[in-house]
C-alpha cells in the first residue's frame, strides 16, 4: 500500500548532531522538521532510532532531539554496515528516514536499506546537506533507486488518515 502507516511504521534520525548541524545549509528548518516527525512519532507509538556518526569527533545528538529513541553510533556513513542499526530496524516496519548529510551518510544508508528490500521513505524538508545542490542530487539519486520522497505534512497526516483521529489536535498543531 502507497500510504504510510503508523502501526507499521518506524522512525530513523541519522546524525543530527551539535558539531555538524550549523554547517548545514537551512539547517535551522530540517531540524524544526525532524522534530516535528520526532514529536509525532512520540504521539503516535511510533518507534524511533538515532545514528551518531562519529560522536567523539562530531559531538552527541543536538539536545532538541536527542532521547527521541535508541542511539547507534557508528564510524561507516552507511549505518547498515553497524549489525546494532541492523537490529535496531530489523523485521518489516516501513523506514521514515530524515538525518544528515543526504548524500553521504542519509544517501549510503538508503541505498543499503533498497539493497536489503525494505521500504525507505525520505522526508526532503528533513534531511540537510552542507550544499544545495548536493541535498538536490542525493533526493533524485535515492528516489531513481526506488526511496520514496515525501514531505513532514505529508507524513504526519498519512500517519493520522483522518481527523478523527484521537491525536488529530496535537499532531497537526505541530505544523501550525
Amino acid at each position: 500500500m502507497p500510504l504510510l502507516a503508523a502501526g507499521n511504521a518506524m522512525l530513523v534520525v541519522i546524525d543530527f548532531q551539535a558539531r555538524l548541524m550549523p554547517a548545514i545549509h537551512a539547517g535551522d528548518k530540517v531540524l524544526l522538521n525532524a522534530g516535528r516527525l520526532i514529536e509525532a512519532a512520540r504521539l503516535l507509538d511510533i518507534p524511533a532510532v538515532l545514528t551518531e556518526q562519529n560522536p567523539h569527533g562530531l559531538g552527541a545528538t543536538v539536545p532538541e532531539l536527542a532521547g527521541a529513541g535508541p542511539v547507534v553510533t557508528k564510524m561507516s556513513f552507511d549505518a547498515c554496515a553497524e549489525p546494532a542499526f541492523l537490529d535496531a530496524v530489523a523485521g518489516d516496519r516501513e523506514l521514515v528516514i530524515c538525518g544528515c548529510e543526504a548524500h553521504v551518510c542519509v544517501g549510503q544508508t538508503v541505498l543499503s536499506l533498497l539493497d536489503h528490500r525494505r521500504r525507505a521513505i525520505v522526508v526532503a524538508d528533513a534531511i540537510g546537506s552542507r550544499a544545495p545542490e548536493s541535498r538536490e542530487i542525493a533526493l533524485n539519486r535515492m528516489a531513481s533507486h526506488g526511496a520514496e520522497i515525501v514531505t513532514t505534512e505529508m507524513v504526519l497526516f498519512e500517519w493520522l488518515r483522518t481527523a478523527e483521529h484521537p491525536q488529530f489536535r496535537p499532531v497537526s498543531k505541530l505544523i501550525r
